[in-house]
């Protein structure tokens, strides 16, 4: 549970909203419990998974068949700043476990309705960070490759952008940017979304405000926070399908219970 009550943010709401500062060791705990919720309900959170990996699929398959696998690098990079907009539905099923309900997949995939708006609204904002990415991301290519580009029938585009001089230093230049880009929004967002579900009257502006807050006052536990979800993430893509069909629900619901530690 949360050790102390770090603020108290009055945005005009009917209360205040609570701050608490929580330990190094409470983003593990966060993570027993999402996979504690992912136990309860398998089928549901799997299958919610497995829905974003058949639609990212089919992206993948799209792009590649286009000729533009180039594009792939810097998506899978930039999947960490859409996470916590693809978890609403896993956010859905631990708030229902938390009633004792039997969440259903219909309820996790409709959960965004409770807030349409103002989910809606920091989807855009989570995009633009997303447009931003990808847009440096090309920026940085053109400035270490110009005008030759790796092609997918050559089969050199990974050996070229991983493996060469100029790949690596666009390699660790995109990291660095990227990381900054995925950070600030990761601070926006981390639990802007939940509470946004959690509580219908709130506006992007005040959950925004409230995550910032957060991260503010728990600025070494939502480190580690952040590098768990990278780190889980990224686990899950090099194990496939199914891996990322576990990784995504597990994060959803962690994420569902860091919430609850966080804001009260």
């Amino acid at each position: 549970m949360a050790a102390m009550i770090a603020a108290k943010l009055d945005l005009g709401g009917d209360q205040p909203i609570i701050i608490n500062r929580v330990s190094m060791d409470q983003p593990w705990q966060w993570l027993r419990a999402g996979w504690n919720d992912l136990r309860r309900c398998p089928a549901t959170s799997i299958g919610y998974g497995l829905i974003w990996v058949v639609l990212s699929a089919l992206l993948v398959g799209g792009l590649w068949a286009a000729g533009q696998g180039s594009w792939l690098l810097p998506l899978f990079a930039g999947f960490m700043f859409m996470g916590p907009l693809v978890a609403v539905g896993s956010y859905e099923m631990s708030r229902r476990l938390e009633r004792d309900e039997s969440p259903t997949l219909t309820e996790a995939l409709t959960a965004w309705r409770a807030n349409a708006t103002q989910i809606a609204l920091m989807g855009v904002l989570l995009m633009i960070f997303l447009l931003a990415w990808i847009r440096l991301a090309t920026l940085l290519f053109a400035l270490f490759f110009g005008t030759s580009i790796p092609t997918v029938e050559a089969g050199q585009v990974y050996s070229e952008l991983l493996l060469s001089g100029p790949g690596l230093g666009m390699t660790a230049v995109g990291t660095v940017i990227g990381a900054i880009l995925a950070f600030t929004a990761f601070a926006l967002s981390v639990v802007a979304i939940p509470h946004l579900l959690d509580h219908p009257k709130t506006s992007v502006l005040e959950a925004a405000i409230a995550s910032l807050t957060v991260v503010q006052k728990n600025l070494r536990p939502m480190l580690l926070w952040g590098f768990l979800l990278s780190a889980v993430t990224f686990i899950g893509l090099a194990l496939g399908v199914i891996g990322l069909a576990l990784a995504l629900p597990l994060l959803g619901h962690a994420s569902w219970h860091a919430y609850k530690d966080l804001l009260g």
